[in-house]
């Protein structure tokens, strides 16, 4: 069944595309080798992937709704793989660093640490709990990841799910998933809707 993202795709973009992602992004990029290989799941319309590729990093987007990854290629004109982060095989990817920016926020807290599991299998030095093989030498292995704070859930007038979480149930995640917190932010929403956002550049044990 088509979901929100799939219909109200133009709807999402001009809500989100405006948005300056540099204060969130800038500690993520700076932390990166020149050239390095990004993986944004998610990608929306493209915001960040251009953000990246402006700064030289080659860049390639993972995003289910059809039509907000042809306007992430239209935008970045990059490769942007359409599919779902749950049943996508990310072992045929290579990436020197994922981005995650707001695109877990949907999934139900019982399935986040399966979904980072999968996830994490496309990074070259991916963290052995996740691939299942030995982690090549790799100075980046980095991560950034956002998610809102609150406790539970809650449903939106667009009938969209957001899961909620706290600061240290994610870092005991991250603790089992084999990543470090190299960087913390909490963060008001910057559409205005009074919702905090809590970030972390992550990079493997």
């Amino acid at each position: 069944m088509p979901d929100y993202y799939s219909i109200n795709w133009r709807e999402y973009h001009q809500k989100t595309f405006h948005i300056d992602p540099a204060p969130f992004l800038s500690p993520f990029a700076d932390r990166l080798p020149p050239g390095a290989h990004l993986l944004d799941i998610g990608c929306g319309s493209g915001r960040d992937l251009l953000w990246l590729k402006q700064r030289g990093f080659e860049v390639t987007g993972v995003e289910r709704s059809a039509g907000l990854a042809a306007l992430a290629r239209q935008h970045a004109g990059c490769t942007v793989i359409e599919g779902d982060f749950e049943t996508f095989d990310f072992t045929t990817l290579r990436a020197d660093a994922l981005l995650l920016s707001g695109s877990l926020v949907h999934v139900p807290h019982d399935r986040l640490p399966g979904v980072l599991a999968n996830v994490l299998k496309a990074l070259k030095n991916a963290p052995e709990s996740a691939s299942g093989r030995t982690p090549a030498p790799f100075p980046s292995g980095q991560v950034y990841i956002s998610l809102k704070e609150g406790t539970g859930c809650r449903t939106d007038a667009e009938n969209r799910t957001f899961y909620l979480w706290q600061d240290n149930e994610l870092r005991a995640l991250f603790d089992r998933l084999g990543l470090s917190v190299r960087w913390f932010s909490r963060n008001p929403s910057a559409v205005g809707s009074g919702e905090m956002w809590l970030g972390y550049v992550l990079s493997v044990v």
